[in-house]
């Protein structure tokens, strides 16, 4: 982390000012709307602490459902040049490595005032929407008091709704919780199917996490996508482009997050060719959904993997200050062209920046950032979660090799994940870990198989070191 200007730990200063702040006090009035007798739940992790969003869905009277996101006020208690806010602006994320987490803010705040955790009255800035914004639909932003009845997990929560498991204990206790959400469900389910016949990407990756039995490492498990984490993230990128839309009629910046047309689209019409299949020859985001959804179909087993292809060669996605009256570039893997962050304010620093813009466009008041420093916080953030995110994935390399370290000359199945001048790197099938290609990648591209050998493991330094088997290939990793 050090390596890469971020903070391990908080300033003695960001420390003792965490002490001191004091829970905001609940204003009640024409501008802060009491909304705490509404079923909230948060559905998170497992082990979550930081609860940045509440949802509920209201039924309205003659049919149609108000569906309303609750995202903590953060701001209220992270004031713009104060020290806590100084450590989050170096870091700009929480960081999530294998033994610890490295959290943006104090735990004072994140899991405590500033988290909306469970039967405590938190401030809160509401997203409401009905129907499909954009296309007929309406919606709003205010400010409010809420209050979480529940909180909820996904893994539980998705086998639930999924038929797979008992109703958690949790849902029983709040009235009416059970049938709001299956009705929140429904609306995300509705969601996601307006969004893909816009174009949206349904793209589904494995993503493995380290599992310890005390202090040893044990094992990898393989997060599964479930429905309790699609009613989290359609909610919530219905909400964040709700939150675009509303900045840009205030005529104030909006923090963009951008996902442009793939540069190397080419090599995904060559995919798609792999499977007998075509696309245009420009990138096309509707096409390119259509064609995930046929493979989804034909292949579900190995979908995962052709997912995985696909997001390395759209690129990475990053943060761009607009201003009124400028073009809008958007999200190509959302097909949308009004998206920021703005839903988890305890975790990410841009989605602190969108809500001080939110809360300064609600009171009238002038623009709290100037262009210059806001493209530059833009740039800022973009660099640091490619900083946190290679310091993530190198701890996620480092778990591996341990678990790998006494399968030296084992062979494996995997699949070509990057292919660059600096290297070739892999992602085996099972265990699902990544490494690079140290003999035989010539001649290899994003989403090629391979049969692979494993050579040597190095946990210091993430290093996990495979042959191709069937190549003849003499290529070294850089002393």
């Amino acid at each position: 982390m050090v390596a890469r200007g971020l903070e391990p730990e908080f300033p003695a200063e960001a420390l003792a000012e965490a002490q001191r702040i004091e829970a905001p006090s609940a204003p009640y009035g024409a501008d802060v709307r009491d909304l705490r007798n509404l079923p909230w739940c948060s559905i998170d992790n497992d082990d979550s602490r930081d609860l940045d969003q509440l949802t509920v869905a209201v039924p309205i009277s003659g049919g149609g459902t108000r569906i309303l996101v609750a995202v903590a006020d953060v701001s209220a208690s992270v004031t713009a040049g104060s020290a806590v806010d100084a450590h989050a602006r170096v870091n700009t994320t929480s960081i999530y490595t294998v033994p610890q987490h490295f959290p943006m803010l104090p735990e004072r705040l994140s899991t405590d005032l500033t988290s909306l955790g469970q039967q405590e009255d938190r401030m809160a800035i509401v997203v409401e929407l009905v129907g499909d914004v954009g296309s007929g639909g309406t919606s709003s932003v205010s400010r409010g008091v809420v209050r979480n009845q529940a909180k909820l997990a996904y893994s539980s929560v998705g086998a639930w709704l999924e038929g797979r498991g008992e109703m958690p204990p949790a849902i029983g206790t709040v009235a009416g919780l059970a049938e709001n959400l299956r009705l929140q469900d429904r609306e995300a389910q509705r969601l996601k199917t307006r969004r893909h016949e816009l174009g949206a990407l349904e793209l589904e990756t494995l993503e493995a996490h380290a599992r310890f039995d005390g202090d040893d490492l044990s094992g990898l498990v393989v997060e599964e996508r479930n429905r309790a984490k699609e009613i989290i993230e359609d909610f919530m990128i219905a909400a964040n482009g709700v939150i675009a839309r509303f900045l840009a009629e205030h005529r104030f910046p909006v923090m963009r997050r951008v996902v442009r047309a793939p540069a190397r689209w080419q090599r995904i019409v060559d995919l798609a060719a792999h499977y007998d299949d075509k696309l245009p020859p420009a990138p096309d985001a509707t096409a390119l959904h259509d064609f995930l959804a046929r493979r989804r179909a034909a292949d579900p087993l190995r979908f995962p993997d052709l997912s995985l292809s696909v997001i390395k060669l759209l690129g990475r996605g990053e943060y761009e200050a607009s201003f009124p009256g400028q073009e809008v570039k958007g999200h190509f893997g959302l097909a949308v062209s009004d998206y920021t962050h703005s839903t988890a304010p305890n975790r990410r620093y841009p989605d602190l920046i969108t809500q001080r813009l939110v809360k300064a466009a609600l009171a009238g008041k002038d623009v709290p950032y100037g262009r210059k420093p806001l493209e530059a916080l833009a740039a800022h953030c973009t660099q640091k979660e490619d900083d946190a995110e290679k310091v993530e994935r190198l701890l996620r390399k480092a778990a591996a090799a341990c678990l790998l370290s006494d399968r030296i000359g084992d062979e494996f199945d995997g699949i070509v994940t990057g292919a660059s001048p600096k290297g070739t790197w892999a992602r085996t099938f099972e265990p699902p870990v990544e490494g690079r290609i140290e003999q035989g990648a010539a001649g290899l591209d994003v989403g090629d198989r391979v049969r692979l050998k494993l050579l040597h493991t190095d946990a210091e330094r993430g290093f996990i070191d495979f042959a191709r088997i069937g190549a003849d290939a003499k290529t070294k990793r850089p002393s």
